[in-house]
């Protein structure tokens, strides 16, 4: 069965990856409104909610984009930059004010590449992010455009 949350980075890291990682990030803020960034377009950041709400959106070919996936404190903003080709898969809006993280996503890369016990733990850390949004993603698609009651949980 898949956790309805999505993991922390303090719960998906040891304390020391956690501390190593975050002397990278810088401090960033989000009116409420503002595109974070679009789907298809350069997975070259990423970030980590401090404060606020984020919308993940879709694109759905001839609809309004849907909302497939909120997240607040302590989530992980996009996934795309961990595999190329580094593109954004979805949407992101922030709903709030949005205080963040934010991590440039190439040097998190070569400093997983050097350290593999990093790489290794960002990597699940970002899998079980990627599980659990793809989760989300289909139950909400089910909920807008499948038969009456599609996304239901079984």
């Amino acid at each position: 069965m898949l956790a309805t949350s999505t993991p922390r980075l303090s719960e998906a890291l040891p304390a020391e990856q956690t501390h190593r990682l975050m002397r990278l990030a810088r401090e960033v803020s989000f009116a409420p409104g503002t595109r974070i960034f679009e789907e298809g377009g350069r997975a070259d950041h990423f970030w980590i909610v401090r404060t606020g709400t984020v919308a993940l959106d879709l694109r759905v070919p001839g609809r309004s984009s849907p909302v497939i996936d909120t997240l607040g404190h302590g989530e992980l903003i996009g996934w795309s930059w961990l595999f190329p080709p580094y593109v954004w898969q979805l949407g992101a809006q922030a709903l709030s004010p949005v205080e963040a993280y934010e991590l440039d996503a190439s040097t998190v890369r070569l400093m997983c590449h050097s350290d593999p016990a990093l790489g290794t733990a960002v990597g699940q850390w970002v899998g079980r992010v990627l599980a659990r949004r793809l989760h989300a993603a289909r139950t909400r698609l089910l909920d807008l455009y499948g038969p009456h009651g599609g996304g239901a949980p079984r």
